[in-house]
């Protein structure tokens, strides 16, 4: 597959987005691409920012590839930087790429039928209280554990590198076909992050030994919904897909050593 049309989306907090998405745009027709104005209408999506500037890309232009452009700072999905952005203009002209399809999370409120996705992660987080939350959850419909902690991340493997990854989860590779469960401060030194096939269904309920006056819950960092007493959500895997572009040379093992700064000295 060879892109000939291009759709930005850009973080314009950046201190030169501007700047570098005109120098970006203008570069465009030496590819022998264009700019689309509606991302309907493009192959492809140029998310220009940070990982978050692709989440807000996934959840604007769904259904269309995204190609990560690194001007932020970790930049662990955008992972395109400065020095190769004209290489991988001409590696999405040339069809130099594969798209991987990325696994993503739903959640709802239990007996609802609408809900919200997330490629990244869905977070259950105490609001409005110095308190820890107390959060029963289930697998499968049987019980698997009592959290008292801060909260409860339940990430992707693309989300893995993310807000799990900064509670202590580990991190995941995008083909495990896996979540993870990671408590958020747990009080009890011996709860550790779970790792469950991607195949089950998950229910998270706030009991009423929590002290925490209300909880959120936000789906890859926006809220989406607030929970009190007895209230519960289901999460499981979603029918979508996050579609992420990579680049020929592409190896997640080396993002990992790079970003996360794994490389032997």
């Amino acid at each position: 597959m060879k892109i000939s049309s291009i759709h930005f989306v850009v973080n314009e907090t950046k201190p030169d987005a501007h700047e570098t998405y005109g120098r970006l745009s203008s570069a465009l027709a030496r590819y022998g691409m264009v700019e689309s104005a509606s991302p309907a209408e493009a192959d492809a999506i140029i998310a220009l920012g940070g990982d978050g500037t692709i989440l807000r890309a996934f959840r604007s232009c769904p259904g269309k590839p995204v190609a990560g452009f690194n001007i932020g700072t970790l930049g662990y999905l955008s992972c395109v930087e400065r020095k190769h952005f004209d290489d991988a203009l001409a590696m999405l002209s040339d069809g130099r790429f594969k798209i991987s399809e990325r696994t993503m999370l739903s959640v709802r409120k239990t007996d609802s039928e609408s809900g919200f996705d997330a490629a990244n992660d869905i977070v259950l987080t105490r609001e409005l209280s110095g308190h820890a939350g107390v959060f029963e959850l289930t697998v499968n419909s049987r019980p698997a554990a009592c959290y008292v902690a801060d909260g409860l991340v339940f990430a992707t493997p693309t989300g893995s590198t993310a807000y799990s990854l900064a509670a202590g989860g580990p991190v995941v590779m995008p083909d495990s076909m896996s979540f993870v469960v990671t408590p958020m401060n747990p009080h009890a030194l011996g709860v550790r992050p779970m790792v469950v096939n991607d195949s089950v269904t998950m229910r998270a309920t706030v009991s009423g030994k929590s002290h925490a006056s209300k909880t959120g819950v936000y789906v890859d960092g926006e809220n989406a919904m607030m929970l009190a007493e007895w209230e519960s959500v289901e999460i499981f895997k979603s029918n979508e897909t996050a579609s992420l572009i990579e680049f020929e040379g592409y190896d997640p093992y080396d993002v990992l050593a790079r970003k996360l700064g794994w490389c032997a000295a």
